[in-house]
């Protein structure tokens, strides 16, 4: 729905803020031509014609220097032919230089070529040959002919003319010179299209610069003497001009040219421009607005009525999906507005008018800051938002007060154009008070007890942070009601809840604001006091176990009252956190459930026994590792025969822990963990496996010893155990005549049937029995007619006095004479003397247990003792049966 919101709405802010040629950019189509055809055709053409110019002057210059670089290779080819057949004259000639005839033969054909012969004996003689250069001309450039070499040529200047010269040493120290003349009837004929012009020059001269409009090229020839001799060739100017183009073509050229293109422009003008002109003025008069805008003609062509066609298409889409929009935004529930970019309303739907209260006239060109808002924060935060560009949507509330208070969830977006440039924003509101009073009404729910009124767990633990956050002293009190099953049981739960509410009524009567009070569950309330000195917390709390004793249900007839137990826990300036503090008001609690009914108990963390219940579940979780990973530890105290009547040696299992430092911890840490945590069941079966596989590794001992294996309450009569020890008795086939299982007077005494049951049938696999703890609870000697036991361990209490307290030895000797008549062996614990020993062989007990007997030892240790004792029945020496037996 919002979806056609947001399209509907661009599309038509748009059409209504933009004249109709959006379908064109400001600038006519016509000027845009006129712009082309005078910016980029004219100039294209006159640059083309330009570079096809210098294109064909380059292309005529390197073909003129081209066949320039041939005209002097040709040259030069010419000369040095011309010089070579000098030399190869003056061979022929050398050997008849002394033949008049021959003399006479070769001056015409000499002289008509122009080449003069020379002899240079003690001065130079003309033999033969033209008229330039004569023997004295030759001889003042040739006075000191050393430079010659033996034969060669080249040219040399005579009176500035040039002279091609060759010359030849003959035998007799004569030199032989022919020379030809190069006038300028020879220079003409190297080449009759090129001007040559040999120049003399001077040893470090400048070479003469040609006309800068000429191509020439100057080549050196050999020379003789000291001056260089340069050939220039020149290209004439005349064929080039010839190949030039005129301007007058070109100028007939470029106007033709410019002719097509405004005979071009005329076309375009009544084909296209003036159609589009039309198809303009009839875009300017159509209203973007109305429902049903005017349609265009699209005269002008096949093309502008397609043109047409499709733009009364589009003008057809704009009208109606503006008027589904229309009616989109008027049936939604949401109230809708939309403002500019100055976050003034220019549309509101009916439902926006309905929630608001203000019809349309009056909202338009305003802002919810001025109708709603006097502080004008909200236009503040519209026009904040539209300036992050944002393109999600922002949700908030905001109570705004009209005829009554309303709590609004406002949804605030951008409104982009096609661009993506932001033009306004769009606002949805949606009632949302009955949505809120429900909200507020289920977390009150979430957060307080139905039952008391109170807090629940949650809430409390929820606001405990903030509620300590600044507190200087704390108390952390845990409140647990005395005899409240009683009435759930006899009166049922509802007289169960009145009592609750009756308590919780009480309880938050004697406190104050400064206190955080709860129920944490069934019968059970939590109670957090800050800044109060314990005397007065003390108080407090008293006065709330006596108040909360006089409340009273009634029920058939009958009053019922309760009690209460409270665990409290002080901190002041300690950095323990406040879940550490009710964990100890909750061992507190416990200690003061043991003390009896309305009892307070302050935990102190030095008391060991609380220590114990603190860290019970840390140890619960010690020992199940512990089982897992099958790290727990068997020890073995030894039970001594004091009437000689049996000759096994007796011992019984202990567990024990090593500690995370090593240590070796004692059984009172964990076992009332376990004890407490259910875990008592797998530790016993642990330790039964342990011990039959102990006895299965040595298994020759099984007819020298009586193991005694402790079996807890828990234990006695779980389901599985009785399957569990036949299992791993028959795994390690261990004889049943060395396992005794002890189970203590308190276990027999809770689970009496269970216990009954289970010692039989424990006595059918032929396992002894024993009694622990004798003495200690409240068992009668009716028991031991009852359980099948062999054996009764007469407790600690009564032996430790034994030998300076005539009544417990009177107890002791009581038990002793009771079992003797009932055919039950007795075993004393705890004798820790020689004095309570000669007390014990005195009453005739059959056994004694302690550490005047032998200290606890690690169970693989008993085996080293066991070879000890054989060595001294072998009459072994005392030196080896210390070392046997040193551990």
């Amino acid at each position: 729905m919002m979806r056609w919101f947001f399209i509907g709405q661009c599309c038509l802010h748009q059409l209504s803020s933009r004249p109709c040629h959006w379908l064109f950019s400001t600038m006519y189509i016509g000027n845009r031509i006129r712009l082309f055809i005078g910016a980029f055709c004219i100039p294209a053409l006159l640059a083309t014609t330009y570079c096809l110019h210098l294109w064909f002057q380059h292309g005529m210059q390197l073909h003129q220097q081209q066949m320039l670089l041939q005209d002097v290779t040709r040259i030069q080819q010419r000369i040095n032919a011309d010089l070579l057949r000098l030399q190869q004259l003056l061979m022929l000639y050398a050997p008849m230089a002394e033949q008049p005839e021959v003399k006479r033969a070769w001056e015409p054909l000499l002289g008509g070529h122009g080449i003069n012969l020379f002899i240079f004996r003690q001065q130079l003689q003309q033999v033969l040959g033209g008229q330039f250069p004569t023997a004295r001309q030759l001889s003042s450039q040739l006075q000191h002919p050393t430079w010659l070499e033996s034969q060669g040529g080249g040219i040399l200047f005579i009176d500035q003319r040039p002279v091609m010269l060759g010359y030849l040493h003959l035998s007799d120290g004569q030199l032989l010179l022919a020379t030809h003349w190069l006038n300028p009837n020879y220079l003409q004929a190297l080449e009759d299209e090129n001007i040559v012009e040999l120049r003399q020059l001077q040893p470090f001269s400048a070479l003469p610069q040609s006309h800068p409009t000429t191509f020439s090229q100057q080549l050196s020839l050999p020379s003789l003497g000291r001056d260089l001799v340069m050939l220039e060739v020149r290209m004439p100017s005349q064929p080039t001009s010839l190949m030039q183009w005129h301007n007058l073509p070109v100028l007939m050229i470029l106007l033709g040219a410019a002719l097509l293109v405004l005979l071009g422009y005329g076309w375009l003008r009544f084909k296209l421009l003036a159609p589009l002109s039309r198809l303009m003025a009839e875009l300017e008069q159509i209203d973007p607005s109305a429902r049903n805008p005017k349609r265009l003609s699209g005269e002008g062509g096949a093309e502008f009525a397609v043109l047409a066609d499709r733009i009364n298409e589009l003008l057809l889409r704009n009208s109606r999906h503006k008027e589904r929009s229309r009616i989109t935004l008027e049936s939604i529930a949401e109230a809708v507005l939309l403002t500019d970019r100055h976050a003034r309303i220019i549309y509101l739907n009916p439902q926006a008018e309905k929630l608001l209260g203000i019809g349309r006239r009056q909202a338009l060109k305003a802002t919810l800051g001025e109708l709603f808002d006097s502080a004008n924060s909200l236009d503040a935060e519209i026009k904040q938002f539209m300036s992050t560009g944002s393109r999600q949507a922002e949700h908030c509330k905001m109570a705004l007060v009209l005829s009554k208070p309303q709590i609004l969830d406002r949804a605030l977006s951008n409104l982009c154009d096609a661009d993506g440039e932001i033009i306004g924003s769009v606002i949805v509101l949606r009632d949302i008070t009955e949505e809120e009073q429900l909200k507020q009404q289920l977390q009150r729910k979430a957060a307080y007890d139905t039952t008391t009124g109170l807090l629940n767990r949650g809430a409390f633990e929820e606001q405990l942070p903030q509620f300590v956050a600044h507190a200087r002293s704390l108390a952390v009190c845990y409140l647990d009601l005395e005899q409240f099953k009683l009435i759930n049981d006899n009166c049922g739960h509802d007289a169960g809840d009145r009592m609750l509410g009756l308590v919780a009524k009480t309880i938050a009567a004697e406190v104050t604001g400064q206190e955080l009070l709860a129920r944490l569950g069934g019968d059970e309330f939590g109670l957090v006091i800050r800044d109060r000195m314990p005397v007065d917390v003390t108080r407090l709390l008293k006065r709330i176990t006596q108040q909360v004793h006089l409340q009273t249900v009634h029920h058939q007839g009958i009053h019922y009252r309760v009690g209460v137990s409270i665990g409290v826990a002080f901190c002041q300036n300690d950095s323990r956190c406040v879940d550490e503090l009710l964990k100890d008001a909750d061992i507190a609690c416990i200690a003061a459930k043991r003390k009896g009914c309305n009892q307070i108990h302050i935990f102190d963390c030095h008391n060991q026994e609380l220590a114990y219940e603190r860290n019970a579940p840390q140890w619960a979780l010690r020992i199940t590792r512990a089982i897992e990973a099958h790290e727990l530890l068997l020890y073995f105290q030894p039970i001594r025969n004091l009437n000689g009547r049996s000759q096994r040696q007796r011992l019984e299992i202990l567990l024990r822990i090593k500690g995370d430092n090593g240590r070796i911890l004692p059984p009172a840490q964990f076992i009332a963990a376990a004890e407490r945590f259910k875990l008592m069941p797998e530790v016993d079966r642990e330790v039964i496996r342990m011990a039959f596989d102990w006895l299965a590794m040595h298994r020759s001992l099984s007819q020298e010893i009586s193991m005694s294996i402790n079996l807890s309450a828990n234990s006695l009569g779980a389901d599985g155990m009785l399957e569990y020890i036949a299992e791993q008795q028959e795994l390690y086939a261990i004889p049943s005549h060395c396992i005794c299982f002890e189970i203590t007077e308190t276990s027999a005494i809770q689970n009496r049937q269970r216990a009954m049951e289970m010692l039989k049938a424990m006595r059918k696999l032929g396992f002894s029995l024993a009694l622990d703890d004798f003495g200690s609870g409240f068992a009668s000697y009716g028991y031991l007619r009852e359980l099948p036991v062999d054996y009764v361990k007469i407790d600690g209490c009564f032996v430790r006095q034994l030998a300076g307290n005539d009544r417990d030895y009177a107890i002791v000797k009581s038990i002793h004479d009771v079992c003797r008549t009932m055919g039950i062996e007795t075993v004393a614990e705890f004798v820790e003397s020689q004095a309570i020993i000669d007390k014990l062989n005195e009453i005739g007990i059959d056994y004694a247990q302690g550490y005047a007997i032998g200290y606890p030892k690690p169970l693989q240790q008993f085996s080293l003792l066991t070879a000890g004792l054989r060595l001294v029945k072998t009459n072994t020496t005392a030196k080896d049966i210390e070392a046997a037996t040193s551990v």
